[in-house]
């Protein structure tokens, strides 16, 4: 059968590059005659969608064509908006369906336990009556560990890796990584001259919740100390060596930039609010916990920045750009020979189609034995020869 339609969504959170994605599937897809459909607010609106009532059908689906994704890559964000939606595991379902028509089981994530439904059944009944034959699902390892599954439910589906996290497996990079890196190293650039003008350590806070490839590369460039959460460490020793790096600057300040999910030895970071879609509750910022800590055992000032969000928003840099673009364009290709089950991504420094990753497995953690000295706590800098221009492979 001639492929005729495809739909594409966005989910978890937004990265800058998610519009020119978008554009690049639908001004190639246009190349072979081929339908886009948007679906908004990612997962959801293959679960939430009444296709029987118009203000729900213009709420969630929206046909894609030149004209309206001409200029989106000019900007960050999705143009399809996101949600973090897992329909695996739904805690609640919309009130045009019967909940009873769908599995349930009761599940225990973050101290927290619910009873979820499984409405796989409604997404591809969504997928048929929307008479698609490829969906395109761009998303973190959370959003594609369900196009995965899709994918052996016998839908076919191309997945594209995003998260400025960086920790998607089977690829080198993901889109958003660079504008996060990239944007991290200006703050820290610039608040250098506050926090050396005052004479303190500066503290700085950054998304990676299992992986510490943004804290990580973001030290690796501004030379500084940074906390992974693949190695708890110890505390004291962080403050001695911040203390020493003050004292050896002759502006006498000291950086350090901390993943969300870094935890030093007998500390455990806090959490709050509910567990979302797929288990994972919101992180207490361990940079005001290091802080304190700090106050308290050598009475040293500090200032802390909380980076996350900032690095998220806005425009894409060039790098970005050129990957999205790129991705967006191998998932035409894919689809125009017929592949499935396949992931956009970058092996080996090389673009590649590969396998969508394996959701049992979980994020790609930091190879802490080649990319981070744990004495030291800050990058490996030795032995890059033949690696890929990423530092690592896939």
């Amino acid at each position: 059968m001639a492929i005729k339609r495809i739909g594409i969504l966005t989910g978890g959170g937004d990265v800058p590059g998610l519009n020119s994605v978008i554009k690049g599937v639908v001004y190639r897809g246009g190349e072979h005659d081929l339908e886009v459909v948007g679906i908004r607010r990612g997962w959801e609106g293959l679960t939430h969608v009444n296709l029987e009532d118009f203000a729900s059908t213009q709420r969630y689906i929206l046909p894609l064509n030149r004209e309206n994704t001409r200029t989106i890559d000019r900007t960050g964000g999705t143009f399809l908006h996101s949600s973090r939606t897992n329909p695996s595991k739904m805690k609640a379902v919309p009130d045009f369906l019967n909940a009873d028509d769908y599995p349930a089981q009761e599940i225990t994530k973050g101290g927290q336990t619910y009873v979820a439904r499984d409405l796989s059944k409604k997404v591809l009944k969504t997928l048929e009556d929307l008479r698609l034959d490829y969906l395109v699902a761009i998303g973190g390892d959370d959003t594609l560990s369900y196009a995965a599954r899709l994918h052996e439910l016998g839908f076919k589906v191309i997945a594209i890796p995003k998260t400025m996290d960086n920790d998607v497996r089977n690829t080198e990079y993901c889109i958003g990584f660079s504008t996060a890196i990239t944007r991290a190293t200006d703050a820290i650039t610039r608040q250098r001259t506050t926090i050396g003008s005052h004479e303190r350590l500066g503290i700085f806070r950054v998304f990676g919740r299992d992986a510490g490839h943004t804290a990580l590369y973001t030290a690796y460039v501004t030379s500084i100390r940074c906390c992974i959460p693949e190695v708890p460490f110890d505390v004291d020793r962080l403050v001695d060596l911040l203390l020493r790096d003050k004292s050896l600057n002759p502006s006498n300040y000291a950086l350090v930039v901390l993943s969300e999910g870094a935890e030093w030895q007998g500390h455990e970071v806090r959490h709050y609010g509910e567990a979302d879609a797929y288990g994972h509750r919101k992180k207490a910022n361990v940079g005001e916990d290091l802080s304190e800590y700090i106050k308290k055992k050598v009475k040293e000032e500090t200032v802390v920045s909380d980076l996350t969000y900032d690095l998220r928003s806005g425009e894409p840099d060039f790098v970005d750009k050129m990957i999205a673009t790129t991705f967006g364009n191998m998932a035409i290709d894919a689809i125009h020979s017929g592949q499935s089950g396949l992931m956009t991504a970058i092996s080996d420094g090389k673009y590649a189609m590969v396998s969508i990753p394996d959701p049992k497995l979980g994020p790609r953690a930091v190879e802490v034995g080649t990319m981070y000295n744990t004495e030291r706590m800050r990058p490996n800098y030795a032995n890059k020869i033949g690696l890929p221009i990423f530092l690592v492979r896939a």
